[in-house]
């Protein structure tokens, strides 16, 4: 697969966020507005020259990558109306997680949210839209409509990864886990369940970073009243989805008595490191080959609340603050250093590309890039209201964002 596309979130299963074979990037415009029948949460794919997209209505589309005009589409089944949910912030709810495309199969992979709270992944044909994998993948404990599936695919081994978590309000009885599919369609499930009474989200929209052979994941808050319960954690699974490692951190029972776990923020893989960072505002640094089990992390560092998914380039990890983006450095002991944070309050998942940071402001309806080295503004350009979270899809020479009407992208020349 050509590096300049774009199959997964943020790339490639490492979740670096870096595009590779962009044009020069020169002065941004908007290329074209694509009005779809909903709001597009998953960042969109690019294959080829094809954009991929999903919407909250259940519906896939592939739109050509150099005017957004429809090339197929295809509607799913009837999405879950809110007025059916315990709670929650996305009406309709459809697809909310981002897709992942399959090379040796052909297909484009997403899982909707259908009425009834039923959880179905869906095997679709990239070249003409047709379905050629339905399959049912509901969480494997607690009451199914209570969960929200958020988190990006991941598609390692012949197999579709899909974390759950729950509903914006933490209603109801959902459990944090992990389902896997195999790509044929055929075949026994595997999950892992966060060994929680209740929550215990799997909820980050990165979805899994995958590295060493493993799926690192973060888990939120989890309702343990007799010990450490798994919850507040980054976990690493094996391909069989059994627990191979574990880190908490020290203060995980505040952190969950005042809803300030590790799980608003996906993973980062740096190197030998990983590193995490939820809404306490506390950075870790964490062996990736022994996760350091309770307050076994290398550092810590005062940082920031963040939320959503990180771009990594070098030894830098890009942090979607949500005051602002950081740069944070791990150096070759795992010393966790701040370089710079942005002057701009855009808190959207970051990616890297054409020697620029991309970040979207999410509720003012701004794409920024920013200098690498120092975070200053280099150009903004307005596109539209996009879901919380949002993040940019970099190809050749275009970005590519959802928004609550759409996909927009700006070219430039």
């Amino acid at each position: 697969m050509p590096e300049s596309d774009w199959p997964t979130y943020h790339h490639d299963n490492a979740r670096t966020g870096v595009a590779t074979g962009l044009t020069p990037v020169g002065k941004l415009s908007r290329a074209w507005d694509a009005k779809l029948d909903g709001a597009v949460y998953g960042q969109p794919l690019v294959v080829g020259d094809l954009v991929f997209a999903a919407t909250e209505r259940d519906s896939i589309y592939a739109l050509r990558a150099s005017s957004g005009a429809v090339v197929w589409s295809v509607h799913l089944g009837t999405p879950m109306p809110g007025s059916q949910l315990p709670c929650g912030n996305i009406d309709p709810l459809g697809i909310t997680s981002t897709m992942v495309y399959d090379k040796a199969t052909g297909l484009v992979f997403a899982l909707a949210e259908m009425s009834g709270g039923r959880h179905v992944l869906f095997g679709v044909d990239a070249s003409t839209g047709a379905v050629r994998l339905r399959r049912p993948a509901d969480p494997p404990r607690g009451d199914r409509v209570a969960h929200q599936q958020r988190s990006a695919l991941t598609l390692l081994g012949g197999k579709v990864y899909i974390a759950y978590g729950g509903l914006f309000g933490d209603c109801g009885n959902y459990i944090g886990s992990v389902v896997s599919v195999p790509t044929t369609g055929h075949g026994a499930l595997a999950s892992y369940v966060v060994p929680t009474p209740r929550e215990g989200g799997i909820w980050a929209p990165g979805g899994a970073a995958v590295a060493h052979g493993r799926l690192y994941y973060t888990v939120g808050n989890g309702e343990s009243t007799a010990g450490y319960d798994g919850s507040d954690s980054v976990i690493a699974l094996r391909s069989d989805l059994t627990l191979a490692d574990r880190f908490a951190p020290a203060s995980w029972a505040d952190d969950n008595a005042g809803d300030l776990d590790l799980g608003s923020m996906g993973p980062a893989i740096v190197g030998p490191w990983v590193y995490a960072n939820g809404k306490r505002g506390v950075g870790y640094a964490l062996r990736a080959s022994h996760l350091g089990g309770i307050g076994g992390d290398v550092s810590q560092l005062s940082t920031c609340s963040a939320f959503g998914g990180t771009a990594v380039n070098g030894d830098t990890v890009y942090v979607p603050c949500t005051d602002g983006l950081r740069a944070i450095s791990i150096d070759g002991a795992g010393h966790v250093s701040v370089r710079w944070r942005a002057s701009v309050h855009a808190a959207g998942s970051p990616v890297v590309g054409g020697g620029q940071i991309w970040v979207v402001d999410y509720d003012g309806g701004l794409l920024y890039t920013l200098d690498p080295t120092t975070g200053a503004v280099r150009q903004q350009i307005r596109i539209s209201a996009s879901p919380h979270f949002a993040s940019p899809t970099l190809a050749r020479n275009h970005a590519y964002v959802g928004t609550m009407t759409g996909v927009v992208a700006v070219g430039w020349g």
